[in-house]
Parts: structure tokens; sequence; C-alpha cells
């Protein structure tokens, strides 16, 4: 099995996550998969956690103190700012639907804007009302707000199941469908000396794509499939690992080829699993995101009334 990986690191094999590409030379165990900058991650991590920490606080203080009212200039200006920043979410699904014109932009950008005010639009409102509801149509303005909000995050959430990366391109079936025989070509070529190895891999696509519909046996496995395939790439990597380090034992060769072909062993089955997950769910992240979409807009023309209600209330009482 290790001749059969090795021939896959000389055929200069692309990783899934396509950063790095094995070549023919021989790497030392310290320059094998070194991911890019990894401090970047948490200096990220930091920073986000360290924001919303600051957010949080900012806004119990405006709840529990006396700073300024919702009526008052600095209050109103908040308001009057986020609510102009929400308006402008529907440019988005104007220039999606009726405007496809490359001067007025590309998709991708318009996609970053409606990101950034759909956070920082109700995020000035909050303040706006003092994190407080002193008008029935007030109220009606800040739930709406709240729950188009909250349909966006389920929204993210959906949208990075069926698209390349955060502002990629949406999937087909087909896309997935060629990525899962790929995968499935390179987990044979491997492992073809380990048939165990094959056979759990295969047993879990075959899991992964039997039908029982809506009932609750289908339900739980489409929540549960992701993280049976993480335990299963654990454990089938380990056998592995385990069977390549038995079979370098019996040949001369640098200890930074079995790291190398431990290391490829892992990612094609890392990869195989999240490729059988990815197909094998892709129908249903489809539909809920159509769902989502019939659920989403209407709650957009919702809060603009609701904002368009309260402003009028506002400036005649």
């Amino acid at each position: 099995m290790i001749k059969a990986v090795w021939i896959e690191v000389e055929k200069g094999l692309k990783l899934s996550a396509g950063v790095l590409e094995l070549g023919v030379s021989q790497k030392m165990p310290s320059e094998i998969n070194k991911p890019p900058k990894p401090w970047l991650r948490w200096v990220l991590l930091a920073f986000v956690s360290g924001l919303s920490a600051t957010m949080i606080f900012l806004a119990w203080l405006v709840r529990r103190g006396d700073f300024y009212e919702a009526g008052s200039e600095f209050g109103y200006n908040l308001g009057l700012v986020g609510g102009l920043m929400m308006t402008t979410l529907l440019i988005y699904s104007l220039r999606k639907r009726f405007f496809a014109h490359d001067r007025l932009g590309g998709m991708e950008s318009w996609f970053k804007y409606h990101m950034f005010v759909g956070i920082t639009s109700p995020i000035l409102i909050l303040f706006h009302s003092t994190f407080k509801t002193a008008s029935v149509n007030g109220a009606f303005a800040l739930y709406s707000m709240l729950l188009v909000g909250l349909s966006g995050v389920v929204g993210r959430f959906i949208y990075r199941h069926i698209h390349q990366g955060l502002y990629g391109r949406q999937l087909t079936l087909a896309d997935v469908t060629a990525e899962l025989k790929a995968t499935s070509d390179r987990v044979d070529s491997v492992f073809y000396q380990q048939p165990a190895i094959e056979k759990r891999l295969h047993d879990f696509q075959h899991l992964a794509f039997t039908s029982v519909g809506l009932s609750p046996q289908g339900l739980w496995r489409f929540m549960a499939i992701a993280w049976r395939g993480r335990q299963l790439a654990k454990s089938v990597g380990a056998d592995a690992k385990r069977f390549l380090k038995q079979e370098f034992k019996g040949r001369s060769g640098h200890p930074s080829e079995l790291l190398l072909s431990q290391q490829l062993a892992q990612a094609q089955i890392d990869a195989y699993i999240e490729s059988v997950v990815r197909a094998s769910q892709f129908s249903v992240w489809e539909k809920l995101f159509s769902a989502w979409h019939l659920i989403h807009i209407p709650f957009l023309y919702l809060l603009i009334f609701c904002g368009i209600v309260h402003v009028v209330a506002v400036h005649m009482y």
C-alpha cells in the first residue's frame, strides 16, 4: 500500500482543500501539511470575540443607564441611519432579479454589502431603541427587525451547504456528484490493498444514500450523518496509518515518506467522507434554501412596512 500511496504522491495529487499540492520531492515532517499562517485564525477569532464582548457590554450600559433616549438627537440619528441602511437591503434583491448588468457591480460585491448591512443596521436600530419598547408600533418594528435578522442567520447557515465558499457560485447536483465520483475513485486507488477499509467507506456511502423519506429515522440520519462521518474518518484513518506503519517496517525508506503517505491517506479519507455527506444532503439543503427564500422575503417586506409605520407615528405624535 506504501507503493500505491507513493504513486499518488508522485502524481502531484491536489488535496481537496485546494491549498496543498504534494510533489515528487520528499519533504521533511516539519514541512508536510504546514498550514499557512495559522495565527491569523486566532487573531480573527480574538478580534470577533473582543468586538462581540464590547458590544454586549455597551448594550448593557445603554439598557441600564440613562445616556440618551430613543427620541433624543443622538438616538434619533442612530435609528435614521440604521433604517436607511436597512432599506438598501432591497437593492441586492433588485440587482439579482431585474438588473443583471456587470456595470452595476458583481453579485459577490453586492452580497458582501448585503451581509454587512444586514448585521450593522439591526445593531444601530437596537441601540436607537435603547433595548426598550416604549410604544406598540416601536415594538412591532423592533421585533420584525429581529425576525429578519434571525432569518438571515438561518439563511447564511443553509447557504454555505449549497455554495462554493462564502461568496462562491451555487452548486448543482451534478457538481457534488462529480466530486463524489472523483473522491471515490481516488479512495479505491489508494486503498485497493485494504478491502476492509474500502468496505467501511462504501458502506457509509450506502447508508448515507439510503432513502427513508421524512420519517423520524430519516430526519435523524440527515442531522447525524456529518457527525457519523467525522467519527468514521478518525477510525478508518487510524486503521490506515497503522497498516502503513506495519508495511513500512518491512522496507527501507525515509521516515518522511511514511508520514507523507499517512497524511495523504487521511486526506483522501476526509475528502471522501465530506463528499459523501455533501452529496447525500444536497437535495435537502436545496429544498430548505428555497423554503427559506419564501419566508425571508415576506419578513423583509413586513419589516419595511413596520418601519414606515413607526417613522410616521413618531413624526405625527
